[in-house]
């Protein structure tokens, strides 16, 4: 898993409360074994007009002109911003694969679901979450602004405007310094490799019948 420390991008706008985690990859591609592909099927009910199927390339789709994402202004966007409660619904690790894949590297919402918020945690994915009144006057400025970009902080715990106005948040110690160090659950059991092995070691050397083979 990639570290986190800080991160400066342009912000894209999904001004919507509730998205759920079909909307954020619908159902179909839950099909594919691989764990990749998915950033290009990110949203994909909302920025296509037709129905996708795993498979489907998107240049045989018809973009939606109205969805914020295939706005010109924001292509290349790293930062999401949106509203209260995102990831709502079923828990699917797909739903952050295909937000990392796209190319976000940060969210920034008021509230997240919680089984949503673990799973971004261990995917590498921070998410940020500010006051109402924080994301609003966000909101404000990233519509008045072609271009704008934020900084997240994770090591500070802090979004940095152009304006220079910092957003402090809250942030879990024990997902912080995960996501800093860059380790998934495997890699953070593997940061006691020694420790497993000695204790295999004596776990035999007690025990040697546990080595015998049926």
């Amino acid at each position: 898993m990639r570290s986190f420390t800080a991160h400066t991008g342009l912000v894209a706008p999904l001004d919507r409360a509730n998205v759920d985690t079909d909307a954020i990859l619908p159902k179909q591609y839950l099909k594919s074994i691989r764990r990749s592909g998915f950033g290009e099927h990110l949203f994909d009910e909302w920025r296509y007009l037709d129905r996708g199927e795993l498979g489907m390339s998107p240049e045989q789709r018809r973009p939606n002109p109205d969805f914020v994402l295939n706005a010109a202004r924001y292509a290349g966007a790293s930062i999401l911003l949106t509203r209260r409660n995102f990831g709502a619904g079923s828990s699917r690790e797909h739903a952050q694969w295909a937000l990392d894949q796209y190319g976000f590297r940060a969210l920034i919402a008021p509230s997240f679901a919680d089984i949503f918020l673990d799973n971004c945690m261990r995917n590498g994915l921070p998410a940020v979450a500010l006051s109402e009144a924080d994301v609003d006057a966000l909101f404000n400025a990233v519509k008045a602004s072609p271009g704008y970009q934020l900084t997240v902080d994770l090591t500070t715990q802090e979004v940095r405007a152009p304006s220079g106005q910092i957003f402090k948040f809250e942030f879990d110690p024990f997902h912080k310094a995960r996501l800093l160090a860059g380790l998934d659950d495997i890699g953070a059991t593997l940061v006691h490799a020694d420790e497993i092995r000695r204790f295999e070691e004596l776990r035999l050397a007690r025990y040697p019948w546990l080595a015998r083979r049926f």
